[in-house]
């Protein structure tokens, strides 16, 4: 599991001319991608992307969304597993199938919202508008 994480003054999902998720100020914005080994690994990697992702220190001040309750915006990002080495064209098949990534980002979002963080979530399988002010940029990469 892979996720590119933005600090963002503000962030939103709109499928359909909705807005379906939204940061309500600054937060972080987490592209989540399923590998598709991933489902078969149990719940400890979900566990642990869920604590990475709430206590990542990289708001201001070395601070996490879990000291300052700042919220998280999570989206389902299959393209995270683009393989690009050979050709012109992405393959795909290194992401899980749609299912079991759903599964998957499911849990971390849960595991996430048991930790007491506010979450907030794109359509999984939808075409989504992806809108973020970046802050920074700060931009990383967590993988577990």
């Amino acid at each position: 599991m892979r996720a590119v994480v933005a600090r963002v003054n503000e962030a939103s999902v709109t499928v359909d001319g909705a807005v379906v998720g939204a940061l309500d100020g600054p937060g972080l914005l987490v592209l989540l991608g399923v590998h598709r080994d991933d489902p078969g690994r149990g719940d400890e990697p979900v566990t642990t992307m869920a604590r990475k992702l709430h206590e990542l220190r990289v708001l201001p001040d070395e601070q996490s969304c879990a000291d300052t309750g700042a919220g998280l915006l999570v989206v389902s990002q299959f393209t995270l597993y683009g393989e690009t080495r050979r050709g012109r064209r992405p393959s795909w098949s290194a992401a899980a199938p749609g299912e079991d990534a759903e599964r998957v980002v499911d849990a971390v979002v849960a595991a996430l919202r048991v930790r007491g963080a506010s979450v907030a979530t794109g359509r999984f399988g939808a075409d989504m508008a992806v809108a973020s002010v970046n802050d920074g940029p700060f931009t990383v990469l967590v993988e577990v």
